[in-house]
C-alpha cells in the first residue's frame, strides 16, 4: 500500500507541471480554434465605414466559398509550389544525410557543413523573399549575369512568369528548410543498428541495395514525421509569395495560395469567410495527414 501511495504522489507532480502547457494551450489554441469555427456560420463584415452582422447565416459562407471557385485555383497552386518544393528536398535530405552519418567516408568538417545547412532555417522568410526579390527583379544582378554571358539580350521578367515566380518561391522554401529536413533524416540514420549495414555487407549487398532494402523502411517513422510537418508548412504557405508578389499572387494570381486569400478576407474584416476558409484549411490537413500517415505509416505486416 506505501508503495501505490508513492506512485500517486508522484502523478499528482506529473499533472501539476502539466497546468502551464494545458493553460497556454487552452487560452492561445483551443479557445481561438472554437471561436473560428463559430465565425464561420455568421456573416461578419465591414461595409464601408458600417459593420454588417454577426448575423447567422448557417453553411452560407461555406457554399459562396466552393461556389466562386476561387478556392481551388489557390488550392491547385499551394499543392504545386509545395511539390516543386519537397520533392527535390527531400531526395537532396536523404543523399546528404547518407553521406554525412556513413562513418566509412570519413568526412573532414562534418559539422561545419551540418551548421552551415541548417543556418538559413534560422533566417527570418521576410528577409529571404526580400532579398531573391532584389536579386531576380528586372534591373538586379542576375539579369546582368546572364546578360554579361550572353544567355540573354533583354531583362527576362522572372516575376511576371508563372513558372519561374512558382520557381523562385520553391526555391526559396527549399534554401530554408533542407538543413531542417537534413538533420532530422540524419539523427534517424544514426540510430538505426549498424550490425544490419555489417550484415548486409558480408553478405554483398551494394550500397544502393543497403539504402533502398534497410535504410529506408527502418527510416519510416521518422520519412513519415517529416511529409505531413512539410505537407502541414506548405499548405501555410504565406510569407514567401505575400512578400515576393507584394501579397497579389500574380502573374494572374498563379502564385496565391490558401493562406494569401485568408489573409485577404482578414484584411478586409470579413471574419465570416475567413473563418470558413480556416475550418476547410483544417479539414483538409487533417485529411491529407491521415491519408500519408495511413499509406506510409501502417506498421501492420502481412501474416
Amino acid at each position: 500500500m506505501k508503495k501505490k501511495g508513492n506512485v500517486v504522489r508522484y502523478n499528482k507532480w506529473g499533472y501539476i507541471f502539466l497546468i502551464p502547457f494545458v493553460m497556454v494551450y487552452v487560452v492561445f489554441q483551443l479557445i481561438p480554434m472554437v471561436t473560428t469555427v463559430y465565425n464561420s456560420f455568421f456573416e461578419n463584415y465591414m461595409s464601408g465605414l458600417s459593420q454588417v452582422g454577426p448575423n447567422f447565416v448557417g453553411i452560407e459562407n461555406y457554399r459562396k466559398l466552393f461556389s466562386s471557385g476561387d478556392i481551388w485555383v489557390y488550392g491547385k497552386n499551394t499543392l504545386i509550389m509545395w511539390l516543386m518544393c519537397f520533392i527535390p528536398q527531400i531526395f537532396l535530405s536523404l543523399l546528404l544525410g547518407a553521406w554525412f552519418s556513413d562513418v566509412r567516408l570519413r568526412l573532414r568538417g562534418s559539422r561545419f557543413f551540418k551548421t552551415v545547412m541548417y543556418l538559413p532555417n534560422l533566417i527570418m522568410a521576410s528577409a529571404f523573399a526580400m532579398l531573391f526579390f532584389a536579386l531576380f527583379s528586372e534591373g538586379g544582378p542576375i539579369n546582368s549575369l546572364l546578360m554579361q554571358i550572353g544567355i540573354i539580350d533583354t531583362p527576362y521578367k522572372f516575376l511576371s512568369n508563372t513558372w519561374s515566380t512558382r520557381g523562385l518561391v520553391a526555391f526559396m522554401n527549399l534554401l530554408m528548410w533542407f538543413g531542417n529536413t537534413t538533420i532530422l533524416l540524419m539523427a534517424g540514420m544514426m540510430g538505426l543498428d549498424t550490425e544490419l549495414f555489417e550484415a548486409a555487407e558480408v553478405d554483398g549487398a551494394t550500397s544502393t541495395q543497403v539504402f533502398w532494402r534497410i535504410t529506408l523502411p527502418l527510416l519510416r517513422p521518422i520519412l513519415v514525421y517529416v511529409v505531413i510537418t512539410s505537407l502541414i508548412g506548405g499548405l501555410q504557405l504565406f510569407d514567401v509569395p505575400q512578400i515576393l508578389t507584394n501579397g497579389t499572387g500574380d502573374p494572374m494570381r498563379d502564385s496565391m495560395t490558401l493562406i494569401m486569400f485568408l489573409n485577404k478576407h482578414l484584411y478586409s474584416k470579413n471574419y465570416g469567410m475567413a473563418g470558413a476558409l480556416s475550418v476547410i484549411l483544417l479539414l483538409v490537413t487533417g485529411i491529407l495527414s491521415l491519408i500519408v500517415f495511413k499509406v506510409t505509416g501502417n506498421d501492420k505486416r502481412k501474416g
